[in-house]
């Protein structure tokens, strides 16, 4: 199943992607062997994540989610923490 997610760094800022494997991709972000910008604000937290149907459109979901402004990525983030209690 493809996920769109986002972590939360230890610097505070979100990094979003997309994979197949959620939990083994969060950990490969914390192992240093994730995205670049990932290496250097280890360790990361799973923050958000959303399952699509399909690659492509887990691709598309990323894309808009990465331009979204900080407030809007932390109103996702909260709105996802209350529907996840």
């Amino acid at each position: 199943m493809p996920y769109t997610y986002m972590l939360e760094c230890s610097d505070g800022k979100f990094y979003t992607g997309w994979t197949v494997a959620l939990e083994k991709r969060v950990a490969e972000h914390n192992a240093g062997k994730g995205a670049k910008f990932t290496r250097a604000r280890l360790p990361v937290k799973l923050v958000y994540w959303e399952e699509q149907v399909t690659r492509s459109e887990a691709q598309k979901r990323e894309y808009v989610v990465r331009k979204l402004k900080r407030k809007e990525k932390e109103l996702l983030v909260d709105r996802f923490k209350q529907e996840t209690l």
